[in-house]
């Protein structure tokens, strides 16, 4: 007897939506390859190569064999290095042992999510938001609740909204400064505010050290009632590397070091001590990147301002800026193909 469902995908792959981003790079480099010039602005990613001293360290790594397992919450070495980052970067101590390392930011995402909630916990997500996060939520059995951001506020919450959309089953409020996709970098009396409230946060600063007017602050400077996202992609131009980290409440470390014993096992040995390198000796090349991209920033929003389709905003953190393009369409990822 034939088994009807035996090509059947599990719902909630099915129920997962592509990355959007990765949707028009895939149809520019097709666009490529049939001989057309393309102007990427679709992904995330610093077209800078890794800084030389994080290289040799995986070089280095590579040559004295260190190719095995690590600890699952990573060598202690690095994790060391990032708890001394965040006494010189923002004067808040913290335990080495309350950091998972991981595969990068995404995984980290995965484990923090799937240790938090449970079937039909909610998470509270600003609108717009980087497209992963509902995914990621939603996989990991929670429901993503919208709420809806202003451009005039910078694309920022309105503590009021919040509250409003706080229930029995809300556990976390997800914050990201500086932003992906809209640039734009709270203020400390905004975090402040934000960390008043009785959920989680979820504070995702994998775009810390890309900030170009006034700093950048941790959530950890006003709560310990909060996870942390944070690695090494966008600082370092380590991407490929795929390393990042995710703080946690200690209640969470052990569920969620069982869950990257099953999961994951360990971040990559290698990419574990380039990171100790970028922490140790990135610091010049990450200012000479942010540099560059400030001035980047500058053309592009200037253009913007030309074309009359910039923010109202300015943004000042991160290598994004969101064109208003309601003159043209109000299907912003079909005009994003259109565009191409």
């Amino acid at each position: 007897m034939k088994n009807k469902d035996r090509g059947r995908v599990s719902q909630r792959t099915e129920e997962i939506s592509p990355f959007i981003v990765m949707e028009v790079l895939e149809q520019a480099k097709e666009m490529e390859k049939a001989g057309h010039h393309i102007i990427h602005l679709e992904i995330g990613e610093p077209d800078f190569d890794t800084p030389k001293p994080i290289l040799r360290a995986g070089l280095k790594a590579l040559e004295a064999g260190e190719t095995h397992y690590t600890h699952s919450l990573g060598k202690r070495e690095l994790r060391e290095e990032i708890a001394a980052y965040y006494i010189r970067k923002y004067g808040v101590e913290i335990s080495p042992e309350r950091i998972v390392v991981a595969s990068g930011t995404s995984p980290a995402m995965l484990l923090l999510f799937s240790a938090l909630l449970d079937p039909g916990d909610e998470v509270i997500l600003p609108n717009p938001y980087y497209a992963c996060y509902p995914n990621i939520i939603r996989y990991a059995g929670g429901k993503p609740v919208f709420v809806d951001v202003r451009e005039e506020d910078g694309f920022k919450y309105r503590l009021a909204d919040i509250e409003g959309n706080i229930l029995a089953k809300t556990r976390a409020v997800m914050v990201n400064s500086p932003s992906n996709p809209t640039g734009n970098v709270f203020t400390k009396e905004e975090l402040q505010a934000l960390a008043g409230l009785e959920p989680y946060i979820v504070s995702d600063e994998i775009y810390h050290g890309l900030v170009y007017a006034g700093s950048e602050h941790t959530m950890l400077e006003f709560s310990d009632h909060a996870f942390i996202l944070d690695g090494f992609s966008k600082r370092y131009a380590m991407t490929g590397w795929r390393l990042g980290y995710v703080i946690v409440p200690p209640e969470f470390v052990r569920p969620i070091q069982k869950l990257q014993q099953n999961l994951f096992i360990c971040a990559s040995s290698v990419a574990q001590e380039a990171a100790v390198a970028a922490l140790k000796e990135g610091g010049p090349y990450v200012a000479e990147m942010a540099g560059i991209y400030d001035q980047r920033r500058r053309y592009l929003l200037s253009r913007l301002r030309d074309l009359g389709i910039a923010a109202a905003v300015e943004p000042t953190g991160a290598f994004y800026a969101l064109a208003n393009i309601k003159k043209y369409s109000t299907d912003s990822y079909g005009f994003a193909f259109q565009a191409l």
